[in-house]
């Protein structure tokens, strides 16, 4: 089963519809209060649909571009297991923009971004704004990348982030240079919650990292539980870098949840099977983005048989060849989550750059909106090279890609998103649910 959400484009968007069965639901509609979440607000509007930002002509086609990108991905960390889908992406996009032989070439610096343990992050993006690139596509996780945000948008550089969800970032006083084709987690956690209650389940525990994606992603899972009627009996934090996590699990075992959601990232490998060995059952665990992974090789047979999950994106089989082109740049994937959304976050540069024929981070920026269809015009296109060829003989175009529908709104946040539910199998592996 997959939800399509719909955000509103306010910056202050924070849920008001809760408790909406799942079933036969094909959009939720978001609107309202300010949710107070940034930990850097704004402090002057962003561009309006009126603004000449958002409506500029395009001047594609005078000369060619050059254009140098860098990633900042999880080589290393806890979020390693999502670095090589979403470096094939990018490598995938590179490939296909190159080959169009529009007028434009991509060159890309790959490095990794680690996870708020170390510092690889911040040395990362010295390494590559000293190479001069104009836009970072990165990090995946949220925390790490408000380490690094000021430093890549305060150089003029554009950051790109294909799976950052915090909704700290929607009112971030990023200079209008932080976009991200990853939902908020307003979305993820509306449906999650949902979930939960549609099952039948009154009370419920979560364990959660205490970073920005952690905290955030609980609290929109909890709100969306306990308006559908639940109660939310624990909710353990713990810390990057934890050795165990004897103490969390006990806090919440203690409480008898009729389930227990884990927001983690890799920290599930440790997690899942001691929770399972207090007698806790693997069936009653949902799971979420940063941990919906393949525990084949990981976990006894039938382990979380029955345990589900939510992952932003469209699902995997129903992309056809995309999939089977990713294995040709990494034969090794077995995880594709967010290679759409990095495919599609290289596309949307390489076109606001090419719209504007300028590849400086500033006039990307000031292009993406609108070759997204986020002003409301546009021809809809599917690909890079249809779209450029739109784009030189002087349309408008509204790309939409492997992610999904893609329209920003003013914030650089995508204003919809597919969220599949998927569910484990006696291999511990993971399909959605239809």
């Amino acid at each position: 089963m997959s939800v399509f959400a719909k955000a509103s484009a306010s910056r202050s968007v924070h849920t008001l519809v809760t408790g909406v069965a799942l079933i036969g639901v094909s959009a939720l509609l978001l609107t309202g209060c300010s949710n107070g979440a940034a930990t850097a607000p704004a402090e002057s509007a962003a561009p309006t649909a009126d603004s000449a930002a958002d409506f500029q002509p395009v001047q594609a086609g005078d000369r060619d571009l050059s254009l140098k990108i860098g990633t900042i991905l999880p080589q290393s960390g806890g979020l390693a297991f999502l670095g090589p889908p979403e470096e094939a992406g990018v490598q995938l996009a590179i490939n296909d923009i190159n080959e169009a032989g529009l007028g434009i070439n991509i060159d890309a610096i790959f490095r990794d971004s680690g996870d708020t343990t170390t510092d690889t992050a911040t040395v990362s993006v010295t390494d590559l704004l000293s190479q001069d690139v104009s836009a970072i596509v990165g990090a995946a996780s949220s925390g790490v990348s408000k380490t690094v945000i000021d430093q890549i948008t305060g150089a003029g550089v554009v950051q790109f982030s294909p799976a950052n969800t915090s909704d700290a970032f929607t009112t971030y006083a990023d200079n209008d240079l932080y976009w991200r084709t990853a939902p908020s987690d307003v979305l993820q956690g509306e449906v999650l919650g949902n979930l939960i209650a549609e099952d039948g389940n009154a009370t419920l525990g979560l364990i959660v990292l205490n970073d920005a994606y952690g905290t955030g992603l609980a609290k929109y899972v909890s709100d969306a539980f306990t308006a559908g009627g639940g109660e939310v009996v624990a909710t353990a934090l713990f810390n990057e870098g934890d050795p165990n996590f004897t103490a969390q699990i006990a806090e919440v075992t203690a409480q008898d949840p009729d389930a227990i959601a884990l927001i983690t990232f890799d920290q599930a490998k440790v997690i899942v099977p001691d929770l399972v060995a207090t007698g806790f059952a693997g069936d009653k665990l949902y799971l979420v983005d940063g941990n919906v992974s393949d525990y084949s090789t990981d976990f006894a047979a039938g382990l979380i048989e029955g345990a589900q999950g939510t992952l932003p994106g469209l699902d995997t089989a129903s992309l056809g060849d995309f999939t089977k082109r990713l294995l040709e740049i990494d034969p090794k994937l077995t995880d594709f989550s967010y290679a759409a959304e990095s495919y599609d976050a290289v596309v949307l540069i390489a076109l606001a750059a090419y719209a504007g024929q300028d590849v400086s981070g500033k006039s990307i920026a000031s292009y993406l909106r609108q070759v997204s269809g986020g002003t409301g015009d546009g021809t809809k296109v599917t690909d890079f090279k249809t779209a450029a060829a739109a784009l030189q003989a002087g349309e408008q175009v509204d790309y939409d890609g492997f992610s999904g529908p893609i329209t920003f709104d003013e914030n650089g946040d995508p204003t919809g998103a597919t969220i599949g539910i998927y569910k484990f199998d006696a291999e511990n592996k993971y399909s959605r649910t239809n």
